[in-house]
C-alpha cells in the first residue's frame, strides 16, 4: 500500500514592516492611556457620575492604535459604540473627553453627548 506523501508547500514569508523604537513606545503609551482612561470611566460610571450607558473599550486598545497607525491622508473612520478609545487615539484631549462623559460644559460637545455620542 504505497501511499504518496505530498509535502505541503511552505507559505511565502512576507517581510514585516520594521517598527522603530519611538513608534513602538508611542503605540504603547497610546494603549496605556486608553486603558487607564477606560478604567477611570468605569469607576465613574459605577459611582453614577456618567449617565446612560457606558460601553468601555478595555481589551481593545490595540485595535484602534493599530488602525490609527495604518490610516492614510483622506481615510475616514466611523464608530458605532465603544468609541472613547477612538477619540483618544485621534489625539483628542482626555480631559475634554472625560468632561463629555460626565456631562460637563467643558466636554467636546458641551457635555450633551455623553458616552454614546
Amino acid at each position: 500500500q504505497g501511499a504518496i506523501m505530498a509535502k505541503a508547500a511552505s507559505p511565502k514569508r512576507r517581510s514585516s514592516p520594521k517598527l522603530k523604537k519611538d513608534e513602538a513606545l508611542k503605540y504603547y503609551r497610546d494603549m496605556l492611556l486608553i486603558r487607564r482612561f477606560e478604567e477611570r470611566a468605569g469607576q465613574l460610571y459605577g459611582m453614577g457620575k456618567i449617565a446612560g450607558f457606558c460601553h468601555l473599550y478595555i481589551g481593545q486598545e490595540a485595535v484602534v492604535t493599530g488602525m490609527q497607525a495604518c490610516l492614510k491622508d483622506g481615510d475616514q473612520v466611523i464608530t458605532g459604540y465603544r468609541d472613547h478609545g477612538h477619540m483618544l487615539a485621534c489625539d483628542l484631549d482626555p480631559k475634554g473627553v472625560m468632561a463629555e462623559l460626565t456631562g460637563r460644559a467643558g466636554g467636546l460637545s458641551r457635555g450633551k453627548g455623553g458616552s454614546m455620542h
